[in-house]
């Protein structure tokens, strides 16, 4: 999940309005009142339902409302958008997390009106959850760009792949003439995206202070504004969560179990991957700790991974702080 968020609401919500999203419609639950509904999947739907349950909050005197729907791949932006605008509390639940609550009630059954009403009770009953904040418009730019940068490397390589076994004249030259094609896409998405961190003053600076750290640099810089938007806002142990680099125990009474990483954001971990090995190679900081994990036996794969979660602990405390990296001038 790629959600901004602001801290967790102080308190559980009675009023709940609940959406499964689908491309044409939106199945509604509603607490505390039980009713479920359909709705086309449009802004205007969604806000006309949402001023409705508005007024009849204002009514109820039971405490603040919550929206709360699940991330659909952008689905689920009429319904984001229809909140914001309104000023509701409005929280973006991964899938996992609703299907866990699920398996929690003992619910096996699975259609539009069963999910939106789990979306609800799930809304109602988990405590702190965290409040969508919609981002910032250069935001949305930056990820859908990196995404596209992203595509085009993705296709490039499938198309280099191809040309290294292809034989007959004619498909390598179908496959040249397309990877030039690629190759000249890429670097006009990667001036945009430049063009862009240059435009904007906040892109821009936080993008400048997270490269005073060895080993990022303006890639992984971008692309952790784009997927990360939480850095700076959140612990770094919780950032280090969010991005899939948190070592979870597996431990069963007198039975130790190998700690691994779970979940998380792929596109993070990707390019902190490669800024952990640069990190090991060129600064003193990181190559001691990986060193001392290698002489403890740790496979380097298990020492690469603790740097980049030290990395993104780092990142979040200097965004957080507003200041370089302590090690900058040394480096």
């Amino acid at each position: 999940m790629n959600e901004p968020i602001m801290p967790a609401a102080a308190a559980r919500f009675n009023h709940v309005i609940a959406f499964e999203v689908a491309k044409e419609s939106l199945a509604v639950h509603i607490l505390p009142s039980g009713e479920s509904l359909e709705v086309p999947n449009t802004p205007a739907s969604a806000r006309r339902l949402l001023r409705r349950e508005q007024k009849r909050n204002a009514k109820l005197g039971i405490g603040p409302l919550l929206v709360v729907c699940e991330a659909t791949g952008g689905y689920e932006n009429a319904v984001l958008e229809a909140a914001c605008e309104l000023g509701l509390g409005c929280h973006r639940a991964h899938g996992s997390s609703v299907r866990a609550y699920a398996k929690f009630r003992g619910r096996h059954a699975k259609n539009d009106p069963i999910d939106a009403g789990l979306i609800a009770g799930y809304g109602r009953d988990k405590p702190d959850l965290r409040l969508y904040q919609p981002p910032r418009p250069e935001e949305l730019a930056l990820r859908e760009l990196m995404s596209r940068r992203a595509a085009l490397q993705d296709m490039i390589g499938a198309e280099q792949c191809r040309l290294e076994h292809a034989s007959l004249k004619t498909v390598r030259q179908s496959l040249e003439k397309h990877l030039k094609m690629l190759d000249k896409e890429l670097a006009a998405i990667e001036k945009e995206i430049e063009a862009l961190a240059r435009r904007d003053a906040v892109l821009n600076h936080r993008a400048k202070l997270m490269q005073t750290v060895t080993g990022v640099g303006s890639v992984t810089a971008y692309t952790l504004l784009a997927f990360m938007p939480e850095l700076g806002s959140i612990p770094g142990p919780a950032a280090a969560a969010l991005a899939g680099l948190a070592p979870y125990d597996r431990d069963s009474g007198k039975e130790r179990g190998r700690r691994r990483i779970f979940a998380g954001r792929g596109q993070v971990r990707a390019c902190l991957f490669m800024a952990a090995r640069a990190a090991i190679c060129h600064h003193d900081v990181f190559r001691s700790v990986a060193e001392r994990l290698m002489k403890k036996g740790k496979p380097y794969k298990v020492a690469v991974t603790a740097i980049m979660r030290k990395l993104i602990v780092i990142l979040s405390a200097m965004l957080k702080d507003d200041q370089p990296w302590k090690h900058a001038k040394t480096a």
